[in-house]
């Protein structure tokens, strides 16, 4: 079997082929070559024991896609993005990457097919940015996509070619709607929801984080092991009963500032929670207050996609997957 990551040097990507390379097989079958590609140069996972291939390009240049299908993987992650800040700040280059790269590389494809059969498996990393208010409580996987960013205007409408060129039989296609990812490893970050994990991941380690928003608000969250999870059982299952309606939102937990920092001192005791320092921020807090936090994940649910039921357990996969099982 042959597996292609694209966006693989990003946090998600990273791990995906991290998980690949220790199971070494997706849906039973052998992995013989993986296929890492991104802007700059994807790192190498450990353990990997087949042929691994590593490319810096961009799909939305001319022959880049056409070069990375022509080698015909049997599955296909397609994680290349620009984030939702920079897609919105940078209205050229979100459309170019976001849109006209998924573009390239479902045309690439349909043309690789038309010289001799071939039908992968792409899974698609979608966003819950495909809706927008006013929200239903809860969201269901039949509610509007009516985006107010150019970020989720660019999913949705790569949602809808997924689902065209699905249905038309040219590859076997599944979105996948995550949720907020957290926590995060790295360093804080400007991002409008980088708070959520700033606040649990800087005090694990001793060090001050700042907290825009009140602790009442409310999110949609899964964690990094979750998501690269949810990526691997959508490669395997059975999607013939979906028809063309092949984008789904995610499981994920819907819980508020205040049950994370409860979490937190469960975890790892009251002087961890004292390290968060509240400095209110009105443009983040007017940001984080028009994205929806109630879903309705029935769908994905009934095809076995599973993902945390506490903030325990997310900051115990963090512990675990970032930290060797121990607090520092």
């Amino acid at each position: 079997m042959h597996i292609l990551i694209l966006g693989a040097a990003g946090m998600i990507g990273r791990k995906l082929a991290d998980r690949l390379a220790a199971d070494g097989a997706l849906n039973g079958n052998t992995i013989e070559t993986m296929t890492l590609a991104d802007i700059v140069l994807p790192p190498s996972p450990a353990n990997h024991g087949g042929e691994l291939v590593t490319r810096v390009g961009d799909l939305s240049s001319p022959g880049d896609a056409a070069r990375l299908v022509e080698s015909r993987p049997d599955v296909i992650f397609h994680l290349a993005a620009v984030v939702s800040g920079e897609a919105e700040a940078d209205f050229d280059k979100g459309y170019r990457v976001n849109l006209d790269g998924s573009r390239a590389l479902f045309e690439a494809i349909r043309l690789q097919a038309a010289k001799q059969s071939y039908f992968p498996r792409l899974v698609f990393c979608s966003s819950l940015a495909v809706f927008g208010p006013p929200f239903a409580s809860p969201i269901g996987d039949e509610f509007l996509t009516a985006p107010l960013t150019s970020y989720g205007t660019q999913k949705a409408i790569t949602e809808l070619l997924l689902a065209d060129y699905s249905r038309r039989g040219i590859f076997d296609g599944i979105g996948i709607r995550l949720p907020t990812i957290c926590i995060r490893p790295g360093r804080p970050n400007a991002a409008a929801s980088g708070f959520f994990s700033n606040i649990l991941r800087e005090p694990l380690a001793g060090r001050e984080a700042v907290l825009p928003v009140d602790e009442s608000v409310r999110h949609w969250f899964a964690s990094p092991r979750a998501a690269v999870q949810f990526l691997v059982h959508g490669a395997g299952i059975d999607l013939s009963g979906l028809g063309a309606r092949r984008n789904l939102i995610m499981p994920g937990l819907s819980a508020t500032v205040a049950d994370q920092i409860a979490a937190l001192e469960q975890v790892a005791g009251t002087g961890a929670s004292r390290l968060i320092r509240r400095e209110p921020d009105e443009r983040i807090a007017r940001i984080v207050g028009g994205w929806a936090f109630d879903y309705a994940p029935d769908l994905a649910l009934s095809l076995g996609f599973r993902a945390e039921s506490t903030f325990r357990e997310i900051i115990a996969a963090y512990i675990e997957d970032e930290l060797g099982g121990e607090l520092p």
